[in-house]
């Protein structure tokens, strides 16, 4: 948060302003000499910065300098000497950062966090004086050059790691942004005359962020037509209905792109294309895909495109949480998508629908390198889900342990002792005091399925089968308790093997649709990373903008926090 000065200076530097102030006065007296080039503007930068204490508290007018640690970094490291202005005036610079400014929209961001008005206020005063045939202000040069370093670094920030902290928004995300020293990459752009492009070089350049871009300038565009119709609530409609509800749904569809062609003439009549159409919205919408306009399907309709476009810049900025290079090779999992593709060389390999967590067993954030996979598994039982969801199922059904095949110990490891669930009173046994340690055996009742993909990280997530196959034949799919449950694992574990000749695509397919076999761990003969992201907007590999349900109601606390100023860096 920004402090809330009641001065431009605080109290205890009143001696140091006071001093620079006669100095600059007895300057003034002389004229435009060389007290008042580079050196003098140096000196005032200098006062001005060390006045403002540490860290940094300056402000130009009532305008906040937000970078209060690096600002003051960046001028120390030039002994003070300005960066963009010289006694004459603004030099090519000033006007290139700015020019990035006024197209900071495009990348989801704010002009008016950079200091856009303050900035053309005083190149306008700074011009005025100049067709006056009067030299510049040296103070206001001061404030002048002040912002712009302040306009790049604190935008820089914004493009390299992100508008806001993920970690304050988001608990669970886990994936550490990038890093990059901001004062040296401004003294590189100032030194080659190279602002835009430095600060270019910082915008995410993966095919996903560019094409939300693109999406982002689409709705803003939608937005300033009037946006769309709202539908309102009635009976359900489907190919063969007329109505007046149906011209509605044609010219909702029409705004966003989904009905192309629209023909007025034909607007009450629910034909073949607008069920086309609707299809199309459903699918990229996270929907079931019927073609009739039902409760879920008017919901997402009736979002307004100034609700689409705050999505979209929301997973802009996710995007700016991550690292830029995901590296050649790698597996990518979109919680809020329910979907996993495996990348190499930049092309898309395999994709499969993944279950991820329920909302209150929230899959996180994160990045691990998957490096060996278990075949037939048994499965562990975590504590609390043994004494919060399995044992009540004890309580009802006595033959729960034994049906599942899961045996009960007491201890850990090798201390681990085998009970008889039978000579246990379940009846007497709570959450709170319960010691024993649940394990299922392989098996087509176990949970992993027939396979678990790991990748060694510090919450206990990995990717594995599952025997509950219809739940991939369901279009919203959080139901793990936060594991991820693959589609496709014999694919998966053929692909990620098959640089290891002890493991061909024959063998593994019998290994995982034979009989029960014994527990087998396989090192991956190439580790590979995965990236664990949540994402409610994204690019389809088939070239489609997709949206989601925003399943753990992340989308409003980012959209939130991005409406706020700049925090100081």
């Amino acid at each position: 948060m920004i402090p809330n000065h009641q001065s431009e200076f605080p109290t205890h530097r009143y001696a140091i302003f006071f001093a620079v102030l006669v100095a600059f006065c007895l300057s003034s007296s002389a004229g435009f000499s060389d007290q008042t080039g580079t050196s003098s503007i140096q000196n005032l930068l200098r006062n001005r910065i060390e006045a403002g204490g540490v860290p940094a508290n300056i402000f130009v007018g009532e305008e906040p300098i937000y970078t209060s640690v690096a600002l003051p970094l960046f001028y120390g490291r030039r002994i003070y000497k300005p960066a963009w202005v010289s006694d004459q005036g603004p030099l090519d610079s000033a006007e290139d950062q700015l020019k990035m400014i006024r197209e900071v929209d495009r990348e989801g961001l704010r002009r008016e966090d950079y200091h856009l008005v303050k900035l053309e206020t005083i190149l306008a005063q700074i011009r005025a004086d100049r067709e006056r045939q009067i030299l510049p202000d040296p103070r206001r040069l001061v404030d002048l050059d002040l912002l712009l370093t302040d306009s790049f670094l604190i935008l820089g920030s914004h493009l390299l790691t992100g508008r806001v902290d993920p970690k304050t928004v988001d608990p669970q995300w886990h994936i550490n942004p990038r890093a990059g020293d901001l004062s040296l990459i401004l003294e590189q752009a100032l030194a080659s005359v190279q602002i835009g492009a430095a600060l270019r070089t910082l915008i995410p350049d993966h095919a996903g962020y560019q094409r939300l871009r693109r999406e982002l300038a689409r709705y803003r565009v939608i937005s300033a037509r009037g946006g769309w119709p709202m539908i309102s609530e009635g009976p359900n409609l489907k190919q063969g209905d007329s109505s007046a509800a149906v011209s509605i749904l044609q010219r909702r569809l029409a705004a966003e792109g989904y009905l192309e062609n629209y023909l007025p003439e034909k607007e009450s009549y629910f034909d073949d294309r607008l069920d086309r159409a609707l299809r199309k919205f459903q699918l990229q919408n996270g929907l079931e895909v019927d073609g009739i306009l039902g409760a879920h399907t008017r919901k997402a309709l009736n979002m307004t495109v100034d609700d689409r476009i705050r999505q979209i810049i929301a997973n802009m900025e996710r995007w700016r949480w991550l690292t830029h290079d995901l590296g050649s090779r790698y597996i990518l999992v979109n919680i809020a998508g329910f979907y996993l593709e495996v990348i190499d060389d930049g092309r898309l390999q395999m994709s499969m629908k993944v279950v991820v967590g329920k909302p209150y067993r929230r899959t996180p954030v994160f990045t691990a390198t998957m490096t060996y996979l278990v075949f037939h598994p048994f499965w562990h039982v975590p504590a609390r889900i043994a004494s919060e969801e399995l044992l009540p199922k004890i309580k009802r059904d006595a033959a729960f342990l034994g049906r599942e095949k899961i045996r009960v110990f007491e201890g850990w490891g090798a201390e681990a002792i085998e009970i008889n669930p039978a000579e246990v009173d379940w009846q007497k046994i709570t959450a709170a005091d319960f010691k024993f340690h649940f394990s299922q055996d392989p098996g087509p009742q176990n949970a992993l399925g027939r396979t678990k993909f790991m990748l060694p990280n510090p919450f206990d997530v990995y990717l594995h089968d599952t025997p509950a196959r219809e739940l991939f034949g369901k279009t919203q799919r959080a139901f793990s308790h936060g594991c991820i449950r693959i589609e496709k694992p014999l694919e998966l574990a053929a692909y990620l093997l098959k640089n290891d000749p002890n493991w061909p695509h024959e063998k593994i397919r019998r290994t995982l649709t034979g009989s029960v076999m014994p527990e087998q761990t396989v090192k991956l003969p190439e580790p590979i990373k995965v990236h664990v992201i949540y994402w409610t907007v994204w690019l389809g590999a088939d070239d489609q903008i997709y949206f989601s349900a925003d399943i753990y109601d992340r989308d409003k606390i980012l959209e939130a926090a991005l409406d706020q100023p700049p925090p100081g860096h």
